[in-house]
Formats: C-alpha cells, structure tokens, sequence
C-alpha cells in the first residue's frame, strides 16, 4: 500500500477517524455518490487510531478502500505517529520517550483493545499488529500535496518560512522530538506563512462543523468522541457527514426530505 504524497484533480479530504468504522464506513460509502467519484483523489487527514471502538478495524476499512478506489491516500496524525514511535514502528529521539505520552495521555486504551492485547503491553501490541498495519502507520506522509491544497493533520507554523517547511514536511524529519505540524492546537486558529498560496486542509483539532474560512479548512468534527465524522469535497467545498444523509454547499446545508442512503456494501465488515 503505497501512498501518494502528490495529487491533482477533485479531492475529498475526512476528518480524524480515531477508530470509528461505523461512521467511516457510511462515509465512504456516501462518497460512491459524490461527483466524479472515479477521478477524485480520497484524504485521510490523521488519527486512525485511539478514542474510538476499533482503531484495527478502522485501519482495515481503509486497507479495503485502497484496493477497491487505488486514488486513496492520507496523513500522519499525532496519535498514529505517537502509537509508532511507541512501537518502535518508526525512529524517534530517545528523550521523546514516545512511549511514556502515548500510554498517559492518548486514549491509546481504545487502540490496544481493539487488537486484544492488554493496555500498556507494547510488546505484544507490536506482535499483535499484522505487517500490513505496521507498515501503514510506519510509512504514512505527513503532507499530501495538491496545486491547490495542502492536507496536513495540523497545519502549518506561521513564523517559519513555507519552503523550510515543505522540505521538512516531504522527507519525514524523525530527529525532531515533537513534530508540531502533527501536533500544534495553535495552527487551527493561527495565521499561514505569508508565502504560503496554498489553502490548507486539516483535522486535529475538534469543530462543531466544517470550517471554511480563507486558505484553511478544518474537518475534524468528531474528536473520536461525539459528533458525526465529515468529510469536504473540493473544489465544490461540499460537506459529507456520516449523520442523516446531507450534501452542504457550503455554508448553506441542503438536507433532503427524505434521508437517500443505500450501501453499495464493498467492505467486508458488515
């Protein structure tokens, strides 16, 4: 499962999954119905895992949906890079002790009972994890690229130039002890670098609905706790959520009168 780091075209970005497959699964099913669903490119913007009831069957789903749409890719979150570098999956700075974080302040009990391991047991966590899955969370981008947009889980540092960034952002910098472009709260509500065109398209942290605003889109509408998961089509900027049946044109929702759902039932889940 190789993922593309550079797209064109139509895309539709979803929020943080954090182990919702049920959610996940109506969404991707409803997205079977969006426009020019064969050509548009499919983003994960992070947290697979924790919170939610099944990170495992989460990271399946979207094993599934790669095979049957291959235009399919996504981004790091903290609580996957955090579950990695916990594992040994990828490298990470001694002093991060990653380790320590991810059991202490992640949710990651969720994660662990999803593969039937005790809590905190990260040795049979590891062994636990099938190769497909470790190789997912250890080769997951931290950027996908389009003309147009840049998917990045957290956003981007308004006082640090937009190449430096870039190029820190393609090659995966392991050395860095907290990658705040993964991490940082503050990016949802702070300003991009002034030579940033891009608009930038993130999850990480929890809004009520989808916000479109100049340059950022924030998508993570759930937090893996309460809320529907969204998912935005662009350019439409047309709203998917995984509640009663709407497309948005945003900021306007349109919710039909009588709710159109039917499951095309690709996964082998249900």
């Amino acid at each position: 499962m190789k993922l593309a780091t550079e797209i064109d075209g139509p895309i539709a970005v979803i929020g943080d999954v954090h182990g919702q497959v049920d959610k996940l699964g109506v969404i991707l099913d409803r997205l079977q119905d969006a426009p020019q669903f064969e050509n548009r490119w499919i983003v994960f913007a992070g947290d697979f895992v924790d919170r939610g009831p099944d990170s495992r069957a989460a990271i399946d789903m979207v094993h599934e949906f790669y095979d049957f749409h291959p235009r399919t890719t996504g981004v790091a979150g903290n609580h996957d890079f955090a579950m990695a570098a916990s594992l040994g999956l990828i490298p990470a700075p001694e002093y991060s002790n990653w380790a320590e974080r991810w059991l202490d302040h992640y949710s990651a009990d969720a994660t662990f009972a999803s593969y039937d391991v005790p809590f905190a047991d990260l040795t049979a966590l590891r062994d636990a994890l099938p190769q497909s899955h470790r190789d997912f969370l250890a080769n997951l981008p931290w950027m996908v690229e389009h003309p147009r947009y840049l998917i990045i889980h957290a956003g981007l540092d308004p006082y640090a130039p937009f190449e430096t960034q870039m190029k820190i952002l393609r090659q995966r910098d392991f050395s860095l002890n907290r990658p705040q472009w993964l991490c940082e709260k503050s990016y949802a509500e702070g300003a991009l670098p002034p030579d940033c065109m891009h608009t930038v398209v993130s999850g990480h942290v929890c809004v009520p609905k989808v916000i479109i605003r100049k340059q950022r889109i924030l998508c993570d509408t759930s937090g893996g706790l309460d809320g529907d998961l969204s998912c935005v089509l662009l350019p439409e900027m047309e709203v998917i959520t995984s509640g009663n049946y709407h497309q948005a044109n945003y900021p306007q929702q349109r919710v039909p009168a009588e709710p159109h759902y039917h499951s095309k039932a690709w996964w082998k889940f249900w």
